[in-house]
């Protein structure tokens, strides 16, 4: 009752004025955030059951507080609320993760000679962009290619600028050499824009413009400088042939396709660049009880809020209450206007129908895969007699060199896949030589010295002996969970009645279990097996980078130490002013000048110690 009248109250004292209210359950947890054009209106719908939308009820069976920033705008509305969901990651706010990294390629016209580079993150920087592409593997095929039909410079600008003379990307023909002005600035240009003109989508009309440039070449008698420009077009007609999706229209769209089953959506986003249909973008399931639009309306706000590069027109499956004011903000965003359209008929609404059937085949794939994952992780407790269904896994691991760079690992795994917010490494303080049974001893006390958030299962890697550290941790620290010990050994394989006729060794994991001798194998229950595989090789991969990590700044350190005019006080100086040795190994010479007492000389002697 008391909770009910601080929320009527909340309710009645809510301004009338755009904003942003966000709503906080009994333990201070923001667990939703909206935003409204009248927050008292917006606010009174929840308490009126004005609200229909499925997750109304239980979010009002948990809020028990809500506080209100005001705008003043509406606009200014939506970008606080994509803000303040990102901060806060709201339980029953929809929050689109990647399935994947995507890549651009990004050119810089004001460069005097511009490079084409592969990039993850688009940046505010007026150079321009080129994607994203549907995968790495896609994007560094068209920097391959744009590099052999326009071969742009490829080296960093430093190198530029101090190279010596022509590098082997201008033996191979890759290059054109404008770090020694074997070309000159206008030619280079012409190239450049020939590379925008492809990357864009013009490519018939850039066909026709090196066409024409061929013959003006063979008209001059440059019959070399035509032949480069017929193998040009040629490769460029062999890519146009193999484009056959091509739609009406010149002008860039996105088409944000949506599926739902039993409250899961799964959000499918196609691209299309001057008529042609480059690829797609897809998103973690969303599982949340709510309606159409606000997924969509959400996608729309994260998605292009983020950076990626916003089209003349967006195809959306539905109409949004925030419709307007989203595409105010997408036009303010692109600095031209931009156009939220919902086809009932025509090739348009065909790529719309193409979108939700891509989503749909990913959710059935998706549901696909989180069945098997349930089924094998009820067979990994049935195999190994769990007190509970291993649903998050915890596994150690220790990596050194005869205790020199000791660290160990913490990996999780939420319900068969890893959670790598939650983990953690540790850098050995106690055990100095190779003892890895003390180093076990030092990581697991040091995680469960905090009990909070406790796994269902804990995974050390090895054998008996990492097996019984773990379990005198635990008993030491009156805590009771399942612990196996994942060991690879080699096991023999005997055939015959009763006489040995072969005996073979086969190299196979073994389980080892608390309170029984041997180990047992999961070979016969190869889904269970292959959860706890994929944990302990994870484990292992973490533990290996940070070793690596700790022995590279050792080395680069020791590095610092043979680089003549380079002691102890000026060691600490560049480490205190870079924060890391490899920011050191990075720096430019110009970086580096600007550490006090630095000159250009002392500067020039560190990059080149640096970079042998």
């Amino acid at each position: 009752m008391e909770n009910n009248s601080i929320l009527k109250e909340k309710m009645t004292s809510a301004p009338r004025s755009p904003g942003v209210y966000i709503m906080r359950d009994g333990e201070k947890k923001v667990i939703y955030v909206g935003k409204a054009n009248d927050l008292k209106s917006r606010i009174g719908s929840y308490f009126t059951g004005k609200d229909t939308r499925p997750m109304a009820p239980f979010l009002m069976a948990r809020v028990k507080n809500i506080e209100f920033l005001t705008t003043a705008t509406e606009k200014e509305a939506l970008i606080l609320e994509n803000n303040l969901i990102k901060q806060h990651r709201p339980r029953y706010n929809v929050i689109l993760r990647d399935d994947k990294t995507y890549y651009h390629l990004t050119l810089d016209p004001a460069e005097i000679f511009p490079r084409l580079q592969l990039i993850r993150k688009r940046l505010n920087n007026g150079a321009l962009y080129f994607g994203p592409y549907p995968s790495g593997q896609a994007a560094k095929e068209t920097l391959r290619f744009v590099q052999q039909v326009f071969p742009l410079r490829s080296c960093r600008n430093l190198d530029f600028k101090l190279r010596s003379r022509p590098c082997l990307e201008y033996q191979m023909a890759r290059c054109l050499a404008p770090c020694k002005g074997l070309i000159d600035e206008a030619s280079y240009r012409k190239l450049v824009e020939n590379t925008v003109s492809f990357l864009q989508g013009r490519r018939r009309s850039l066909i026709a413009e090196i066409k024409s440039q061929m013959g003006e070449a063979a008209q001059n008698l440059n019959y070399e400088e035509a032949a480069r420009l017929r193998d040009r077009i040629g490769a460029l007609e062999h890519v146009l042939e193999k484009q056959n999706v091509d739609w009406a229209g010149q002008h860039d769209l996105d088409i944000l396709g949506v599926y739902g089953y039993d409250d899961v959506y799964q959000v499918c986003i196609l691209f299309v660049r001057a008529g042609k249909l480059l690829g797609s973008k897809s998103f973690v399931p969303v599982k949340i009880k709510t309606e159409l639009s606000e997924i969509v309306s959400s996608c729309l706000t994260q998605y292009y809020y983020s950076g990626a590069q916003i089209p003349d027109e967006i195809i959306i499956p539905c109409s949004l209450p925030d419709q307007t004011v989203i595409a105010e903000w997408l036009t303010d965003k692109k600095e031209k206007k931009v156009v939220l359209n919902i086809p009932a008929r025509g090739s348009k609404n065909a790529l719309l129908e193409m979108a939700v059937a891509n989503a749909r085949s990913l959710l059935e794939s998706w549901q696909m895969k989180e069945n098997q994952k349930k089924d094998a992780i009820k067979i990994l407790q049935e195999k190994l007699s769990l007190a509970k269904l291993p649903r998050r896994i915890e596994c150690y691991d220790i990596s050194n060199i005869s205790g020199r760079y000791a660290v160990g690992s913490m990996v999780v795994f939420q319900d068969g896949e890893p959670d790598k917010s939650s983990y953690r490494r540790f850098r050995i303080k106690t055990v100095q030589e190779a003892d890895d049974y003390a180093m076990m001893h030092e990581v697991l006390s040091r995680r469960f010295a905090h009990s909070e958030n406790l796994p269902d299962l804990v995974v050390v890697d090895g054998g008996k002996g990492q097996l019984n550290v773990a379990l005198s941790v635990l008993k030491d620290l009156n805590i009771k969970l399942d612990v196996i010990g994942l060991a690879k050994e080699e096991r023999e394989i005997i055939s015959g009645k009763g006489v040995i006729r072969k005996k073979d060794r086969k190299s196979e994991d073994r389980v080892y279990l608390q309170q029984r001798k041997d180990a047992i194998y999961l070979s016969a229950a190869p889904q269970a097996l292959r959860i706890i595989q994929q944990v302990r090789d994870e484990a292992h991969r973490f533990a290996l980078s940070y070793h690596h990590q700790l022995k590279k700044n050792d080395d680069l350190q020791s590095i610092l130490d043979c680089i003549p005019d380079i002691g102890e006080v000026r060691k600490k100086v560049l480490l205190k002013h870079f924060g890391s040795v490899i920011q050191v190994k990075n720096a430019t010479i110009e970086e580096l000048q600007k550490v006090p007492g630095i000159g250009k000389e002392l500067a020039e002697k560190i990059y080149a110690g640096l970079q042998l």
